[in-house]
């Protein structure tokens, strides 16, 4: 007998799954320990005008399927109506089999806007009006999304110039019940051989109130930027690596790398991985020192596009996977702080699924008694976060370490609506360990797989963070 639409079983296949899901997962709260929210939107919490503004603001994840649908940018980021752009991407999504925006969507309309309409070119007008009722009745802004998706931590992603005044005024306002925390992001810092690079100097300097002419400057401006983030309750650093940068300088090549850089000279393959690595180590001596967690993202090949990049910027949809070869720097880039006794907590993300091995396996071999799973390999990221990457993933980790201790999910976006992808990645989960259990392979006993299943979706990223 086919199965109904999403009911309330839906991607569980199994009796163990079900039970699994509905009574050790579901009701969890979410931590969300790594996103791209705005804290400035978070503050000021305006309401959402319609449901175009809350549904495709922003989300590259639905603006790829409009393009590979041939929707003119017109409907995506140009300046057609909210209206027809809602109904231009509801005519392709009815389409969208296989895809994960198809469940992500029909979940998002579900649990904000109590609609069950199937998206489609037919139901778009319907839709469309229902829910923009919802949005005018409710007043639905940021505060009303999260606090009602049982969220219990937010972690934003922030720059290390940021002054954090939108986080400070977040909590005095007390309107969000989450804790909204910062992330330290110091890509700016880091990616050397850019021309973002200078720039960025001069203006971190001006957040300290000193030049900074020297590479020791920098690292001294970094350090005094985490202890200013640490001291704003931030718990996690984040990173985006192209490969996995390793190599070995002296100071004195270190302060000639520098000049080059901000004389606007070019800077070598070999330069910038040897700076890049001494600057990580550099941060990870302080990040352990307050107990965080740093995050390493690792496999992207950015802004393909160019002429789109030069019409509407980065981070819109034009990104792919690449295929670094990592396994040799990372392992030099961890032994190397785990030697001075300073490797933080670490989560490693892969945006190539070839590298689930690679990262499964790297794990092993720098984890400590301090903390369970010191070392993670990281929730499957961006391209991967669909049931196919979830699924891979977290048997990847399962046959090479102790999946019972990983941290489990993030959305890692920027739209409101995106905590619906904890349920779908819960229920994954749910139903991976279940068919485990139905196969026998796994004891039906619910007191371990339980804990199992209620650690992954929530508190072993409560413990592994300190929140």
């Amino acid at each position: 007998m086919m199965k109904q639409f999403m009911d309330e079983d839906f991607m569980l296949l199994n009796d163990t799954a079900k039970k699994l899901y509905h009574e050790y997962s579901e009701k969890l709260p979410i931590i969300d320990y790594h996103c791209h929210l705005s804290p400035q939107a978070m503050l000021e919490d305006k309401p959402f005008e319609n449901i175009t503004e809350i549904f495709l603001g922003g989300d590259h994840y639905k603006w790829r399927y409009m393009r590979s649908c041939g929707v003119d940018e017109e409907y995506i980021t140009g300046s057609a109506s909210d209206e027809d752009k809602f109904k231009a991407f509801c005519g392709c999504l009815g389409y969208a089999i296989g895809n994960p925006l198809y469940h992500w969507t029909h979940l998002e309309l579900r649990r904000y806007f109590d609609i069950y309409d199937i998206v489609s070119e037919d139901t778009a007008e319907t839709i469309w009006e229902k829910a923009n009722k919802v949005i005018s009745d409710t007043g639905m802004c940021p505060s009303s999304l999260i606090n009602s998706s049982n969220v219990a931590v937010v972690c934003t992603t922030d720059d290390p110039a940021d002054d954090l005044e939108y986080h400070r005024q977040i909590k005095a306002k007390g309107h969000i019940k989450a804790q909204v925390r910062p992330a330290f992001r110091p890509d700016f810092a880091l990616n050397i051989e850019k021309d973002t690079f200078a720039p960025y100097v001069e203006k971190l300097g001006g957040v300290v109130g000193r030049r900074i002419d020297s590479y020791a400057a920098l690292v001294e401006a970094l350090l005094e930027r985490i202890d200013f983030f640490n001291e704003n309750g931030c718990r996690v650093s984040d990173h985006a690596l192209d490969g996995a940068p390793y190599g070995e300088m002296t100071d004195t090549e270190l302060e000639a790398v520098f000049k080059k850089a901000v004389n606007g000279e070019t800077i070598t393959a070999e330069e910038s991985d040897g700076y890049k690595a001494s600057l990580l180590k550099a941060m990870a001596e302080r990040y352990h020192k307050y107990g965080w967690a740093m995050q390493l993202h690792m496999g992207a090949l950015r802004n393909n596009n160019s002429r789109m990049f030069e019409r509407l910027g980065a981070d819109v949809g034009f990104d792919s996977i690449n295929d670094y070869s990592i396994a040799e720097g990372l392992s030099k880039l961890l032994n190397s702080m785990e030697k001075s006794g300073t490797l933080p907590k670490t989560i490693l993300y892969t945006l190539n699924p070839k590298d689930n091995y690679t990262l499964g396996t790297m794990i092993g071999n720098f984890q400590g008694s301090e903390v369970p799973g010191k070392l993670q390999f990281g929730s499957a990221w961006w391209f991967n976060d669909q049931r196919d990457g979830m699924t891979e993933q977290m048997k990847a980790l399962a046959n090479l370490g102790a999946l019972c201790k990983f941290v489990g999910m993030l959305t890692d976006s920027r739209s409101f609506l995106s905590y619906t992808r904890h349920e779908y990645f819960r229920r994954i989960m749910c139903n991976l360990i279940g068919t485990w259990v139905e196969n026998g392979e796994f004891p039906q006993d619910y007191k371990i797989i339980g804990k199992i299943v209620g650690d992954i979706s929530y508190y072993n990223a409560k413990n592994y963070f300190g929140f």
